[in-house]
């Protein structure tokens, strides 16, 4: 705990376009922690390196997506907002919790098995050790609560274990995390393939809405969206998951439920759903493109957040590193 908060950890990759999901089922919740929880909030640009980089366009996006964080509401003075690679004691302890994971608990992990299929031709260690380095990211800050979606579940099991078996050894050492449960933020569906989550990588580029995408880009996806032969506005998973999508979507940025929304378009065709449904998310996304725009031509504020939440986060993080290094027999630094 910090200052009486517990403290809570979380982070997104540094690669491909933030997209409406990515808006309505984390970022939007991540700002209503604050007042409950002490939050380290990280753009984990370590983890892209698995698979490889353009490096200006990795830097470039890294920023964008910190500058995004606060645009979106974070405010860099209640939650520490900074990038993993400055902060080197994530991979100073991400080597000393390789030395008490196994090969076999590694080698399960799905995430691996996917992204060793899509990436054959550079399966790497770092592909292989990843969990380990997510593991170093919360238990560096003493994590009490970490939020996450059922395809990180499997890694932050590990985490536990990891955390586990090293206080075993060495005593209370690390907080053990637990997953958020709390409200859950919108499940945004593929507007192509509504049985998958929209994603910032999906080679569609009419499957995903982007928090950067202007209006008219908006709204001609949404009128491509797939639907159905059904002609009704119901809330039918079954039968209509496409509208089940559409319907999600437009109560996540208008406020009103579901049965609102089939009331309010019963006896409307898909046409006018669809335009409905788009402006609500161009409505609901101006405000931080607005204040992404601001943001951006304001270079000395943003690179002072940076400085300052480093520091910050350096900071905490070296009291576990340096309590951690002692207890595995390290030389005392002077």
């Amino acid at each position: 705990m910090i200052d009486g908060k517990k403290v809570l950890f979380s982070g997104m990759q540094a690669t491909g376009n933030l997209t409406l999901g990515n808006y309505l089922g984390a970022l939007k919740n991540w700002v209503t922690l604050s007042d409950e929880y002490e939050c380290f909030y990280s753009v984990v640009d370590m983890h892209s390196i698995t698979v490889r980089q353009d490096s200006a366009e990795l830097r470039s996006r890294a920023r964008k997506l910190l500058t995004l964080y606060i645009a979106a509401g974070l405010d860099p003075e209640k939650n520490c907002i900074y990038y993993q690679s400055h902060v080197s004691g994530h991979a100073e302890l991400a080597w000393i919790l390789n030395c008490f994971t196994y090969m076999g608990e590694l080698s399960r992990m799905t995430q691996f098995k996917d992204k060793s299929a899509k990436h054959a031709d550079n399966i790497n260690a770092g592909l292989f050790t990843y969990p380990v380095l997510m593991a170093a990211d919360i238990l560096l800050y003493q994590a009490d609560v970490v939020p996450v979606g059922i395809d990180q579940m499997q890694h932050l099991e590990l985490t536990r274990d990891i955390a586990q078996r090293f206080n075993a050894i060495y005593g209370d050492v690390f907080t053990v995390p637990e997953p958020y449960i709390g409200k859950v933020g919108a499940r945004i569906m593929s507007l192509q393939d509504p049985s998958k989550k929209m994603s910032k990588s999906d080679e569609n580029p009419n499957a995903s809405i982007y928090l950067m995408d202007d209006p008219d880009t908006i709204m001609r996806k949404f009128k491509r969206a797939v639907t159905d032969s059904v002609g009704a506005v119901r809330y039918n998973e079954e039968e209509q998951p496409g509208i089940c999508n559409l319907i999600d979507i437009y109560c996540a940025c208008t406020g009103k439920s579901r049965e609102e929304t089939e009331k309010e378009f019963d006896g409307k065709g898909y046409g006018d759903f669809k335009t409905a449904v788009g402006e609500s998310v161009v409505e609901k996304l101006r405000p931080l493109q607005e204040k992404m725009a601001e943001l951006e031509k304001n270079k000395d504020y943003i690179d002072s957040v940076i400085k300052n939440n480093a520091e910050r986060a350096a900071y905490v993080s070296n009291k576990t590193l340096r309590k951690v290094q002692k207890k595995v027999g390290f030389p005392i630094r002077p």
